[in-house]
């Protein structure tokens, strides 16, 4: 028996087809696992921006975007370590002069979720405010193309044996690399009850995966408050990076996302 395109019998399954959007996140996945790429798990208190952002919305009915803020920090403490921000092709580096973030945008394509990629250009030069509107404007995009959110709408035509070649290519590419980052944020885990640490797999140089937020109980002033914990993951290009550089640049990360200023300034 058919039915909506999929084949049905007895054996108790269905067969459906692996759609265009699934082969490439495959491919990708595939490229990106060639990587040297270490791992830092840590949490960060949070407690004092996103009072902010709920104060701000009890006075004015707006919904911040907390991956904005993610974004900003980053972007900012990515600008401080600008060795960081670099690209490895063969035997050189090429450090970028503006620091993009790439962010994802969960979008319906197809009936399908599908997180779409697209950069934040010059995120270190912008303010929160602006981040804020660009990621709002990505999430509201009409375009109903895989790849039309960071204009490669065309990759769908690409035949499925290339994929991972093109995808190799764009991942030593200069121009890929100006226009789409080599710093990126995924915040698929931030809405998940209970701790919960996600662990990417990217071929950026430097990728923040935000997970949950948990309450944690801590000692302020003699006393015991919950206070609420960001578990954070941040994946390094080894290659690039090394150890101590990371633990640096996470250390100061933490501190500007525990801060709460970009919001204060927004």
């Amino acid at each position: 028996m058919r039915h909506s395109g999929s084949t049905m019998s007895k054996r108790g399954y269905r067969v459906l087809p692996f759609s265009a959007n699934r082969r490439m996140a495959a491919a990708s996945a595939a490229v990106c696992r060639e990587r040297s790429t270490i791992h830092m798990l840590t949490e960060v208190d949070v407690s004092e921006p996103r009072r902010l952002i709920r104060e701000h919305r009890r006075r004015t009915g707006e919904r911040l975007s907390f991956t904005a803020y993610v974004v900003t920090c980053l972007a900012r403490a990515v600008a401080e370590q600008p060795h960081l921000n670099a690209l490895r092709r063969g035997g050189r580096l090429f450090l970028l002069d503006d620091v993009t973030v790439g962010a994802l945008v969960e979008r319906e394509l197809g009936g399908e979720s599908i997180p779409e990629p697209f950069g934040i250009r010059a995120a270190d030069k912008k303010s929160y405010r602006q981040i804020h509107d660009e990621i709002r404007a990505a999430q509201q995009e009409s375009d109903e193309r895989l790849g039309g959110l960071s204009g490669m709408a065309w990759v769908r035509f690409i035949p499925g044996f290339m994929l991972r070649t093109l995808i190799r290519l764009a991942s030593r590419s200069v121009y890929m690399a100006r226009r789409y980052g080599v710093v990126t944020v995924t915040a698929v885990g931030m809405f998940a009850r209970g701790p919960l640490w996600a662990v990417p797999v990217s071929a950026a140089t430097v990728a923040v995966a935000v997970g949950s937020i948990v309450g944690r109980p801590v000692v302020v002033d003699g006393r015991l408050e919950e206070r609420e914990h960001l578990c954070l993951t941040l994946s390094f290009d080894h290659d690039i990076v090394d150890g101590a550089p990371a633990a640096r640049f996470s250390g100061r990360f933490a501190e500007l996302l525990a801060g709460g200023d970009v919001l204060r300034e927004a």
